[in-house]
């Protein structure tokens, strides 16, 4: 950094050195990603040993949504408003005779 720098931004606005760190980490994980995106679609050559150390990184970076589980109880409440019973000339206006069922 240089010298008398007293972590203001241009506008005088003081930034803060945990977003630095997360955004840093962000970058990273990019950067990462990309180079792993490369190799899968075959523009780069990577080592095993390269391969094997960035998604070691990856997983230190991205959450494993394999591991998250959901806890509590799920409520679902239902509302059911039924009509109220039709008329018997009602319902055959709506839906006709029923036919005779043959056995």
């Amino acid at each position: 950094m240089p010298s008398g720098y007293d972590g203001r931004g241009a506008r005088g606005v003081r930034l803060n050195p945990e977003c630095d760190e997360r955004t840093r980490a962000k970058i990273q994980t990019t950067q990462i990603i990309k180079r792993l995106q490369a190799f899968v679609n075959s523009e780069v050559e990577l080592q095993p040993a390269q391969v094997t150390a960035a998604l070691g990184l990856l997983r230190k970076t991205i959450p494993d949504l394999a591991a998250i589980e959901h806890s509590g109880e799920l409520k679902v409440n239902y509302d059911i408003h039924p009509e109220p019973p039709a008329t018997e000339e009602a319902w055959l206006a709506k839906h006709g005779r029923p036919r005779e069922l043959h056995s």
